[in-house]
């Protein structure tokens, strides 16, 4: 796929202000109305403050509606943020509400449960997003190979930021982070980084503030749309639309780096979470034998 030159400075502003904006809208209907009622989308946090999910499903559908509609994207590039991104969010929302009661976590425990078995809702996430992002790679590029590894990163990227939403802010401040060099990308690569960084900005103030988390569904989502951004900021295309070796090399150095983050996974959660004292936790919903008692969000 032969991407166009869209994405200068106006586009970029443009999708990151439209992300942030989207953003903040859906996470204020999800807080004055929470389907399913607010003790579905109460936890308690790894220091026992009771948060929400809203910031989740927020930041899942500002990415997608923003991305859907950022200028000078083509339309291929469109389709493969949008669907990665809902689909990553979706798998990422159900695992928060269907797993929320399991403590088994990582690919290795969710594919041991399936050998026996036991279909796990982290088991749905993982073949899920993976699907997706084969799928959106697929749309971005020509190529076989190029296709695989683009899915690859797209997928690896998703399940990175999920194994850093450890602590408050920071998967939120990681797609920040992670998207700030892609802004400087020409192409559609810039106005679909500016797109994760505007959603993660609108949130990230209420998770580090411990009212919110983005749990699955908004680290998933986040990840998701920032390996959209790495794949399409990979190579020069050339004029018959196939990727430069150069571009093919980066691409797979980036699914690589992923490939060995996902094997770390552990050690990477750990460390993410090293910047605060204390073990990392999952988040218990509250309402189960492990967290009984029910108190009211913090306002």
């Amino acid at each position: 796929m032969t991407m166009g030159a869209g994405g200068g400075t106006p586009a970029r502003s443009a999708a990151l202000v439209a992300a942030a904006g989207a953003t903040r809208a859906v996470y204020g209907a999800l807080r004055r109305r929470p389907p399913g009622g607010a003790a579905r989308w109460e936890r308690k946090n790894y220091a026992g403050r009771t948060v929400t999910l809203h910031a989740g499903p927020a930041a899942a559908l500002g990415v997608a509606l923003a991305a859907a509609g950022a200028p000078g994207l083509p339309a291929r590039a469109r389709g493969a943020a949008a669907l990665a991104v809902l689909a990553a969010g979706g798998c990422g929302a159900y695992d928060d509400i269907a797993g929320a009661g399991d403590p088994r976590r990582g690919f290795r425990a969710h594919l041991t449960a399936l050998r026996h078995g036991e279909v796990t809702s982290g088991a749905v996430k993982l073949f899920g997003i993976g699907a997706a992002g084969l799928a959106a790679g697929a749309l971005l590029k020509d190529r076989p190979a190029d296709k695989l590894l683009a899915g690859v990163v797209i997928a690896g990227s998703a399940h990175l930021v999920n194994l850093l939403d450890v602590r408050p802010g920071r998967a939120a401040g990681a797609a920040l982070a992670l998207a700030a060099p892609g802004l400087l990308r020409r192409g559609p690569a810039g106005p679909l980084s500016a797109v994760p960084m505007g959603a993660a900005a609108a949130v990230v103030a209420d998770d580090l503030r411990e009212r919110t988390m983005l749990g699955d569904a908004g680290a998933h989502a986040l990840g998701a749309a920032l390996g959209v951004a790495a794949v399409a900021g990979w190579g020069s295309p050339r004029s018959s639309g196939a990727e430069s070796g150069g571009g093919r090399a980066g691409l797979a150095a980036h699914a690589a780096a992923l490939v060995a983050a996902a094997a770390a996974g552990d050690r990477i959660s750990r460390l993410a979470g090293a910047l605060l004292t204390g073990p990392v936790k999952r988040p218990v919903p509250l309402g189960t034998p492990e967290n009984p008692e029910r108190t009211p969000p913090d306002s």
